[in-house]
């Protein structure tokens, strides 16, 4: 089995495993612009020490490359782990992201989120350059 075949997705308005990007459908080349990832959007995903999304892993694949350029990973640690027990901790965290990021050319966004029970999961979206 290749890595790519362990990739799922669905459609994220019904499946709360799916990363959600947010961010404009067409940019300014060379301007920095706001993107966002999460998760549970629609359906909310538990955020539990059983079960909890550990990261999500952004990349962008200009249209003309062919290789994407990895974005930024970003890790949640906190989900409520404590010596005192399971769901005790006195800290979670929320599985989403928002950074900037600028391009000179089109290209596709690609978002990866990694839940400890159900594996990994995919996003894509389209940016054009207006």
């Amino acid at each position: 089995m290749s890595f790519g075949e362990l990739l799922q997705s669905a459609d994220w308005k019904k499946e709360k495993h799916v990363p959600v990007i947010e961010c404009a459908d067409v940019v300014k080349a060379d301007e920095y612009f706001d993107v966002t990832v999460s998760l549970g959007k629609e359906v909310a995903h538990p955020n539990t020490t059983e079960h909890h999304i550990s990261y999500i892993t952004v990349y962008f694949k200009p249209e003309s490359g062919k290789n994407p350029h990895q974005v930024g990973h970003f890790e949640f640690s906190a989900h409520g782990e404590s010596v005192s027990g399971p769901n005790q901790g006195p800290v979670y965290t929320f599985h989403g992201v928002s950074t900037k990021i600028k391009t000179s050319e089109p290209g596709t966004l690609y978002a990866v989120a990694f839940c400890n029970i159900h594996g990994l999961w995919e996003a894509t979206k389209e940016i054009k350059i207006g």
